[in-house]
């Protein structure tokens, strides 16, 4: 039996840092704005490149929209697993080696990165797909070009994991880029799926026999209620990657980005790329952008980053997008409807 390639493509959160633009009904990573495509859309096309068949793991609401997508697109999705609730990573991630033949490779990436470079991109999956064969758990680096607090680091030597890193300070961000041997991790996984499991057996067993329990209702892709809400919830980092001897990692020299904020799609557009009805209004003081239809005119206004929906208007100062997490938890308590 030919071992599969298995892309698992995970799609649960909602994308609030990118309110008005994502909302619960329509999150980032199926707004069909980067050249008339969703991130979805260009996940599913960069990946059947590499990889066999696609699973799909989300919730009943994101599922339709995923699917809609790629029928859009022509491209099936082999696998499904609904979650009634989440679990965070390591449960779904659990659910996805239970749902395979033991010896296939899962190659597990977000639904709402963007990565261009496709010959280097392929090689760094062969790589990995080379590593899990030989039962490793591969992780894909990202080498950073900033301290950027926002991410999780990897402290490594060639190939070897030496010790995960958390979200840092700013200071302990600046000391990283300045050491060289901190990648970004970002959240892409490749392994077998017996050798994951055999791991989260070994430093969870809890989630990992709550996870076959839970895997045991399924029907028509969706797990029972019940069943999901007993699993303990954990990031597949802390459930098992950060305790595993079995560890590697890749250096992924690929173009990445996981515009997760509206500074970084700015600086996306910035380096060339087509963002939808983003315009920019350039002075001599600086640079505004505008997302929206509407036609903006601005005079002496800079660093300004206005986003214009049906229902609300959002202005925010440039590189301080990060602002948005705070504004969306107050509408969220005076105005749900607008989420």
């Amino acid at each position: 039996m030919k071992q599969k390639v298995i892309n698992v493509i995970l799609s649960g959160g909602s994308g609030t840092r990118l309110w008005p633009l994502s909302r619960t009904s329509n999150p980032k990573q199926f707004l069909q704005i980067f050249d008339s495509k969703s991130l979805f859309q260009h996940t599913l096309e960069r990946n059947q490149k590499v990889a066999d068949e696609f699973m799909l793991i989300t919730n009943e609401v994101q599922y339709e929209m995923a699917a809609n997508q790629a029928i859009e697109l022509g491209i099936s999705i082999a696998h499904k697993i609904i979650e009634p609730c989440g679990r965070n990573t390591a449960p779904a991630i659990a659910l996805a080696a239970l749902a395979v033949h033991p010896d296939d490779i899962l190659f597990v990436t977000p639904s709402d990165h963007m990565i261009a470079d496709p010959s280097v991109y392929k090689k760094c999956i062969d790589r990995a797909s080379e590593l899990a064969q030989n039962n490793q758990i591969v992780t894909f680096g990202i080498q950073p070009t900033e301290p950027h607090t926002g991410y999780g680091y990897i402290e490594f030597n060639g190939e070897e994991v030496l010790k995960f890193r958390e979200k840092p300070s700013l200071k302990d961000a600046k000391l990283f880029l300045e050491a060289g041997n901190f990648y970004w991790n970002s959240g892409m996984f490749c392994f077998k799926a017996s050798v994951l499991l055999e791991e989260l057996k070994k430093y969870n067993p809890e989630m990992y026999q709550k996870s076959v329990d839970a895997y045991k209702t399924i029907q028509n892709g969706k797990i029972n209620l019940e069943a999901m809400q007993q699993i303990p919830a954990d990031s597949i980092d802390y459930a098992v990657l950060e305790k595993s001897d079995l560890i590697k990692t890749i250096a992924s020299k690929f173009y990445w980005t996981d515009l997760g904020s509206f500074d970084a799609i700015v600086n996306y557009f910035d380096e060339g790329n087509t963002v939808d009805n983003l315009n920019k209004i350039s002075s001599e003081k600086g640079s505004s952008y505008v997302f929206g239809k509407k036609k903006v005119v601005g005079a002496e206004v800079a660093n300004v980053i206005v986003v214009d929906t049906e229902d609300a208007i959002l202005v925010l100062p440039k590189n301080e997008s990060d602002l948005v997490k705070g504004i969306y938890n107050k509408v969220k308590e005076s105005n749900k409807e607008l989420t």
